[in-house]
Order: C-alpha cells, then sequence, then structure tokens
C-alpha cells in the first residue's frame, strides 16, 4: 500500500514545548491517518546544528550557520517535493515565516495544504480572516481549509486519505 506523505510545516523545533507537542501529539496523529508524516526537524542531524553552535562568535560560526541553513532549505523543500500535501501550523501572533514560506511554495507546487491553529489569539489582517490574508489565500486555494483542534486534520485531508480510482479498495478490491 502507498501511503500519502504529508509534510508538517511549524516553528515547533525551536521550543522544547513545541518539540515534544510536535513528536508526541501531532506528528503521531498524521501518522495514525495512514499518512507518513514528514517532519522536517528531525531530517537534519542534530549533531551538525549543535557543531555550529559550538562554535565561537564570528566568521568561522557564521559561515557553518549559512552552510547548515542552506543544507536545511534543501531537505525541506526535496521533502515538500515528495509529499502530496502539508499540514501548517499558524500558531502565534504571525504566522512563522518560515512555515508561511513552505506555506507559499507548496501552493506554487500544487500541493494541498491543511492549516492547524490551536491559537486563541488574534492573528489576522481584518475581520474577515483567521490568519494572514495571502497564507489562508494559499490554504483555501489549493483545497485546504484551516481547523482549531488538530484531531479535525482528518477532514482536511480527507481528499488525500481518499482511495484513488486506481486502487483496489476504490474498485471495491481488497488492500
Amino acid at each position: 500500500m502507498n501511503r500519502v506523505r504529508v509534510y508538517i510545516a511549524s516553528p515547533f523545533g525551536f521550543s522544547e514545548a513545541g518539540r515534544h507537542f510536535s513528536t508526541t501529539v501531532l506528528t503521531p496523529f498524521v501518522r495514525s491517518l495512514g499518512c507518513v508524516a514528514i517532519d522536517p526537524w528531525a531530517l537534519i542531524d542534530r549533531r551538525k546544528i549543535a557543531r555550529v553552535e559550538s562554535l565561537p562568535y564570528g566568521p568561522k560560526r557564521r559561515e557553518g550557520w549559512r552552510r547548515l541553513s542552506r543544507e536545511i532549505g534543501a531537505a525541506n523543500r526535496t521533502a515538500i517535493d515528495g509529499a502530496r500535501g502539508v499540514v501548517a501550523v499558524l500558531d502565534g501572533p504571525d504566522v512563522d515565516s518560515g512555515t508561511a514560506a513552505e506555506i507559499g511554495y507548496a501552493f506554487a507546487h500544487g500541493k494541498l495544504i491543511v492549516g492547524y491553529r490551536g491559537d486563541s489569539r488574534l492573528s489576522a489582517d481584518n475581520e474577515g480572516g483567521l490568519v494572514n490574508l495571502q497564507v489562508e489565500f494559499f490554504i483555501r486555494e489549493s483545497g485546504g481549509t484551516i481547523v482549531d483542534r488538530y484531531q479535525d486534520l482528518r477532514s482536511g485531508l480527507r481528499s488525500l486519505l481518499a482511495p484513488s480510482p486506481e486502487t483496489p479498495a476504490a474498485r471495491g478490491g481488497h488492500r
């Protein structure tokens, strides 16, 4: 069975609380839907980050971050390219800039994007929106939606989870 690959765009890797929620709740939930959950925070060897962080402040450290940032960005681009959809975490007073960039890239490449905003703070450009109007536009135009409970990601991802006409399950056959 070919499981659907879903990229999880979020700023969660920057904080201990975010990493905990991502690794114990969000990513396992997406996997429980039958998806391959792609966690970009797990794509890079943490030892590489530790090596750069251990360098003294100065030109070598800056160059180390430049090289590593390019490597991380390229790995994330490849992961989005290989995914059929994106779950984008929209929490915060404004959507994380990296997450917003991943949303734009995914939209430009025809991926379904489902936003998750479990944050109750106001974040929109006007009273008609939930988040930044361009971010919301890309999500909705992709065929996606924005949910406020991670459990509702199931309904947002439904079009990816449904068997395609070519699969035996869709033709009434066995999996």
